[in-house]
């Protein structure tokens, strides 16, 4: 399911909206403290190499940051920052992703920061304005973050 298909399993904003009050808010804080932990395991990877991976830095950011944030979405739908902060990913069928999807929407994310500033803040403009409070990615794959279920 994707932008073009609004037949969804998750959760209805209008009827459900607990389950969307403050992910944009949440994201942005999980945002942060997922970039904290992708620089000091960055700074290990370095250390570990012997200094090589300081010289290769945007590299080993790059390859950890993906290799982070594909194992805990894969894992439990939830960066470690998103799961601080009680939020996680479901997708269409209102499931936690799976490896392929965690694949794209790291994917996703990667490449609406890689083109300079414009799809990174489309996305969050995006998320401010759809009633789940998707970014780009998660319009084209059909996900949505949402407040942890208890």
């Amino acid at each position: 399911m994707t932008l073009l298909d609004h037949h969804t399993a998750l959760p209805s904003p209008h009827d459900q909206p607990e389950f969307y009050e403050g992910v944009v808010v949440k994201r942005g804080l999980a945002w942060v403290v997922d970039a904290l932990i992708i620089t000091l395991m960055s700074l290990l990877a370095g250390i570990l190499t012997l200094g090589v991976g300081i010289l290769m830095w945007p590299f080993v950011v790059l390859a950890v940051g993906g290799l982070y944030r594909v194992a805990t979405l894969t894992s439990r739908s939830a960066t470690l920052g998103m799961r601080l902060f009680g939020i996680e990913l479901r997708d269409a069928r209102g499931e936690r992703l799976d490896g392929m999807t965690s694949v794209l929407h790291v994917g996703g994310y990667y490449a609406s920061v890689s083109f300079m500033l414009l799809p990174a803040l489309a996305s969050v403009v995006a998320m401010l304005a759809t009633e789940r409070r998707q970014g780009l990615t998660d319009l084209v794959l059909g996900t949505a973050a949402i407040n942890r279920p208890d």
